[in-house]
C-alpha cells in the first residue's frame, strides 16, 4: 500500500486529487495539508510513502518547500501543477531538485479515467523511485566532454537514448560528456506537456553537443541531440545516405507519447548495426522490446544498472530479454557508446 499526503492550497484540487487516487486499492491518502507550513506538520504526523506537491501555494511556494524537503527529509514527491509553457521552467527546476515526477493538474471534476490511471503511475513510480541515486544523479557531474572524435564521416553513425523517471538527470550526465562533433543523436525522455522545449534549451545550455526539440524533417546529423516534443512520437527514416527525424501523432505505447519502443523500433528497421542505443532509468517496460529489435538488427545496445537507476523498471526489463549487449553504471554510458559509434564508422569505411 502507497501512503500519500496530498499538499495543495486548493480545497477543489485537494477533493480531486483525493477521490481519484483513492480509487486504486493499493493507494491510500493518508492525508491533506493547504500549505508547506501544515505539510511539515502531516509529513512527521503521518509518515507518508509519497507527497503530491503544488508548486503555486501561499505563504512558501512549492519550489522553496521541495529544496528544503530534498535537503532535510528526502521524500519521494510527485509535483502536481498547472503546466504551461511559462511554468515549465519551474516543473524542470523541481525535477533538478529531486522531483520523482511532474504531473499536469487536473483542471475540474470529474477527472477521465485515463487521467487518474496515469496520476496512479506516477504515484506508484515515486514510491519506488531511490530519492537518494535521484539527489546523487541530480549533483553536477565531475566528468567533462570528450575531445572531438575526427573520425571522418560521421553521417554513418546514430545514438538513440530513452527514459523516464530520473531520466532528465540521467541524460545530462551522459550527455555532458558527448564531444561537439559526437554522433547525431535522438532521444526520448517521458515529459509532461509543454516540457520538452524547456528541457532540450536547458541542455542545450550545458553540453558541448547542441540539444533541440525535434521538428518533423530536422536531419540528424553531428553534434546535434534531438529531444522527441511532448505528446509525439519521435522516429527515423532513411533518406539516401542520412538519416531524417519524423514527428507524429498515434496512440500511446505503454501509457507513453511519446514512447521509447516506437523510436527504437524504427532505428531498427532503418538504421540497423550502424546505430548505437542505451535505455536509462524508468518505470515499466517501455523501450525494452525496442532495444532487443536493435540488438537484433546487429546495433551496440546498453540497458543501466540497477545500482545508478532512480528506477530499475525499464533497463531491468531489457535486460530480462537479453536486449542489452552491456549493462552499466550510469557514468560508464557515454564512453561505451562513442566508443562504439567509432568503431561503426571504422566498418563502414573498411
Amino acid at each position: 500500500m502507497v501512503r500519500v499526503l496530498v499538499v495543495d492550497d486548493s480545497a477543489v484540487v485537494r477533493r480531486i486529487l483525493f477521490d481519484a487516487l483513492s480509487q486504486h486499492a493499493d493507494i491510500e491518502v493518508v492525508g491533506t495539508a493547504t500549505d508547506p507550513f501544515v505539510a511539515r506538520e502531516r509529513i512527521f504526523q503521518l509518515q507518508p510513502d509519497v507527497i503530491t506537491l503544488d508548486i503555486e501555494m501561499p505563504r512558501m511556494d512549492g519550489i522553496a518547500f521541495l529544496s528544503k524537503l530534498m535537503r532535510h527529509l528526502p521524500i519521494p514527491v510527485v509535483v502536481v501543477s498547472t503546466l504551461t509553457p511559462e511554468n515549465s521552467e519551474r516543473a524542470l527546476r523541481a525535477l533538478s531538485l529531486g522531483a520523482v515526477e511532474v504531473f499536469a493538474k487536473p483542471a475540474s471534476a470529474p477527472v477521465v479515467q485515463d487521467v487518474i490511471d496515469d496520476l496512479a503511475r506516477a504515484v506508484r513510480a515515486a514510491a519506488g523511485a531511490s530519492v537518494a541515486k535521484l539527489l546523487e544523479s541530480a549533483a553536477p557531474s565531475t566528468g567533462t566532454a570528450r575531445p572531438a572524435l575526427d573520425t571522418g564521416d560521421a553521417a554513418h553513425k546514430i545514438i538513440a537514448l530513452g527514459a523516464s523517471t530520473g531520466g532528465t538527470q540521467a541524460l545530462e550526465r551522459v550527455l555532458r560528456q558527448f564531444p561537439v562533433d559526437a554522433p547525431g543523436t535522438v532521444i526520448v525522455q517521458h515529459l509532461p506537456e509543454f516540457c520538452s522545449s524547456a528541457f532540450a534549451k536547458r541542455l542545450d545550455a550545458a553540453c558541448a553537443i547542441r540539444v533541440q526539440e525535434a521538428c518533423d524533417g530536422d536531419f540528424i546529423v553531428p553534434g546535434l541531440a534531438l529531444i522527441a516534443p511532448s505528446g509525439k512520437h519521435l522516429v527515423v527514416q532513411a533518406s539516401g545516405d542520412r538519416w531524417v527525424a519524423r514527428v507524429k501523432d498515434g496512440p500511446k505505447v505503454h501509457h507513453q507519447r511519446p514512447a521509447v519502443d516506437v523510436l527504437f523500433q524504427s532505428l531498427a528497421r532503418s538504421a540497423g548495426a550502424h546505430a548505437v542505443g542505451a535505455l536509462l532509468t524508468g518505470m515499466g517496460s517501455d523501450g525494452a522490446k525496442g532495444l532487443l529489435a536493435m540488438r537484433d538488427a546487429g546495433a551496440y545496445t546498453i540497458a543501466q544498472d540497477e545500482a545508478t537507476s532512480v528506477v530499475y523498471g525499464m533497463p531491468r526489463e531489457a535486460a530480462k530479454l537479453y536486449a542489452a549487449v552491456d549493462v552499466l553504471a550510469l557514468d560508464r554510458i557515454a564512453d561505451a557508446l562513442l566508443d562504439s559509434a567509432v568503431r561503426v564508422s571504422a566498418a563502414v569505411h573498411a
